[in-house]
């Protein structure tokens, strides 16, 4: 009975713990869903600016504007996004993976390389790993514009000064549910900057600025790495709560199949039970008749 009684109390706690991933499954589900309406809502804003600007970059004096220096790369920054909670699968292993792999491309480059991270999990793991700058965690779960614009509060003006060469950013791009994958992205200097021998003659234009060529770009610049900043944030929360949903998913079906068997299980011994019973009281009533 002992063995029964254990069986029984471990069908017990897989039954508690697939009520408790079935309901953060219907948690990351409401969350997916919203985060996904915002991140396709922005994402064609974000790839047509990205195309503008770069497009604009192409033509016009890299000295106008030092957003647009162009330098010998010796230091990089780079900026990794992962989520602040785990549950979700391999979200996390993927785009630290991706990010550890680009800092060994860098360094062996002979670049100084600091890391700016954006999530808990992220900066856990390369706190001890690499040089790490102006830390971000607990932002995931509810931001806003504000925060990328914060972000790049932080690095603009060091670009501007010259305390470091380029700037990019690595986060997860949402394919679907199960699949993000890896991207990076340079933020500064701006990719299509030196590019002007791909671009053919015949779509080269010459552009009339209103008001100043040093306005615009100051505004749309600042606006670019705002904006690419925020995308990644977006497409970052729409991976994790994706993930997390399908984890917490296959998580709830390998509970109804632990179950299962489990209670399998517990039938075949208290079967076995009931007929050593059997056994033992038709003996004896056999050793019974027998005497009398």
């Amino acid at each position: 009975m002992a063995a029964l009684k254990d069986i029984k109390r471990k069908i017990s706690a897989v039954q508690k713990t697939r009520q408790i991933t079935k309901a953060m499954n219907m948690v990351a589900a409401a969350k997916f869903k919203s985060s996904q309406v915002r991140m396709e809502n922005f994402r064609p804003y974000a790839v047509k600016l990205m195309e503008v600007i770069n497009s604009l970059a192409l033509r016009v004096d890299m000295d106008t504007h030092p957003l647009l220096a162009v330098r010998e790369p010796k230091r990089a920054k780079v900026i990794c996004m992962t989520s602040d909670r785990g549950l979700c699968g391999a979200f996390n292993s993927g785009i630290i993976k991706a990010t550890e792999k680009f800092l060994i491309a860098e360094k062996a480059k002979n670049k100084e390389v600091a890391l700016i991270p954006v999530g808990r999990k992220g900066r856990d793991f390369f706190r001890k790993k690499v040089t790490v700058e102006r830390e971000r965690v607990d932002v995931m779960s509810k931001f806003t514009m504000d925060l990328a614009v914060k972000i790049g509060e932080d690095f603009v003006p060091q670009f501007i000064n010259a305390e470091y060469d380029e700037l990019y950013i690595i986060y997860n791009e949402f394919r679907n549910v199960s699949q993000q994958k890896p991207t990076v992205v340079r933020l500064l200097p701006l990719p299509s900057i030196g590019k002007e021998e791909d671009v053919d003659s015949s779509q080269k234009v010459e552009y009339i600025y209103e008001p100043s060529e040093e306005v615009l770009l100051d505004t749309f610049l600042r606006m670019y790495i705002n904006v690419i900043i925020y995308r990644a944030l977006l497409e970052t929360n729409a991976g994790e709560n994706g993930a997390r949903m399908a984890a917490m998913d296959n998580a709830t079906k390998n509970c109804e199949d632990l179950i299962s068997s489990m209670t399998l299980k517990f039938n075949k011994v208290r079967q076995s039970a009931i007929t050593a019973e059997l056994m033992d009281i038709v003996g004896g009533t056999e050793a019974l008749s027998k005497s009398g």
